[in-house]
């Protein structure tokens, strides 16, 4: 990275240790804590309340692809009782201090941190009470993981909105205990839009406490998938569901205008992950085109202006290191709403992430180069001036 710039990476995971829950849950939810186990197939699995899920069967070992270099390698940990969650997890990835010089050998300053096993349990829970529990326990975690970092390493608290005025007091605790920002998935178990006026006493805590909002993607229940063509949602179609795992996003994003959100929440901030970056021109023409035609009345009657505007001032989202439309898009949609993000240790993004972002900002006009690097993050979330 240009080592006279500031760089932050504005979407790293943990991998979280696998008795992170045990440790760290409510006494009154130890016996149902998330765990990883061995299931009846021997397959190594997540135990969400006491019940292996069948959307990770077979698949916490496989995380140590992230590290295999050849095929063989990477379907070797896939073997029933071969490898483990811990064997496919590199040290930056549940210790901080690998973590901080994995940061020094790339030349990023700082990192926001979000979870790996967390966006894998919430759509295997229909328990709001459970559902806050577990997103408790992380949050404890991982404000203790980013403790001594010298605030380099930024934790973001997860919130499950099954039941909102228990969000909403989870989101104040986190506050109080550090947290420097809050994600939720972009589905809720009540299926209730994201900007439904019931989630709206968590916007307005967020308001209240500078906390930005960010939408991320998760393992999504079976209900949620399209069903034009049928019952998709097996490992056999892998490829579609991970290229369109961004629809989620964009639409628990979108209803936060239907709804009018920005216009109750003037002070609110919303931070669009993990989706990419380059569809946001085009989103924005097609809301604002549906807004000044007749079909956008009502939104328009508690909107006072298109949805552009108030991306503009309230929104930021992050793009991949891979994505070659970025400069283009980053020219009709202000730039200092950008900024990038690595997903590591994820596989399913390069792990060349670096070059990847230095090859965007050398497109970029060097008056949006510090921006999208650093600054437009850190002013998002409040973390500089």
């Amino acid at each position: 990275m240009p080592a006279h710039l500031l760089t932050v990476d504005a979407d790293g995971h943990v991998l979280e240790p696998a008795d992170t829950w045990e440790r760290y849950i409510d006494p009154k939810f130890r016996d149902r804590a998330l765990r990883v186990g061995i299931d009846a197939d021997g397959y190594e699995n997540l135990f969400i309340d006491n019940q292996p899920t069948l959307m990770l069967k077979g698949r916490l070992g496989a995380l140590g692809g992230i590290e295999a270099e050849t095929p063989a390698e990477k379907l070797a940990f896939q073997i029933p009782g071969k490898r483990s969650y811990r064997d496919g997890a590199p040290p930056g990835g549940y210790d901080p201090h690998a973590r901080l010089a994995v940061l020094d050998a790339e030349g990023i300053d700082k990192v926001l941190l979000y979870p790996t096993i967390g966006i894998a349990w919430e759509g295997g829970v229909s328990d709001p009470e459970l559902a806050l529990a577990y997103s408790r326990a992380y949050n404890r975690w991982i404000v203790d993981f980013c403790a001594d970092s010298g605030g380099r390493l930024i934790p973001i608290a997860q919130l499950s909105l099954g039941d909102p005025a228990a969000a909403e007091r989870e989101l104040r605790r986190a506050a109080n205990d550090g947290v420097r920002g809050v994600w939720v998935p972009p589905f809720t178990m009540t299926r209730k839009p994201l900007g439904h006026p019931e989630h709206h006493r968590v916007f307005a805590a967020a308001q209240e406490l500078g906390l930005p909002l960010g939408i991320h993607p998760c393992f999504e229940p079976k209900w949620c998938a399209p069903g034009r063509f049928g019952e998709m949602t097996s490992s056999r179609y892998s490829f579609f569901i991970n290229v369109t795992a961004p629809d989620a996003v964009r639409h628990a994003f979108t209803s936060l205008f239907q709804y009018a959100v920005f216009a109750e929440f003037p002070e609110l901030r919303v931070v669009v992950l993990e989706s990419g970056a380059g569809w946001i021109g085009y989103w924005l023409d097609r809301m604002d085109a549906v807004y000044a035609s007749p079909q956008g009345r009502l939104v328009r009657e508690r909107l006072p202006e298109p949805p552009s505007a108030y991306f503009g001032r309230q929104c930021w989202i992050s793009g991949d290191p891979d994505e070659t439309s970025l400069a283009a898009v980053m020219s009709v949609v202000p730039a200092d709403r950008f900024f990038w993000a690595s997903d590591f240790p994820h596989p399913d993004h390069a792990p060349d992430y670096v070059p990847e972002v230095e090859r965007i900002v050398a497109q970029l006009p060097e008056s949006a180069r510090a921006g999208f690097l650093g600054r437009n993050v850190l002013r998002a979330f409040r973390l500089a001036d």
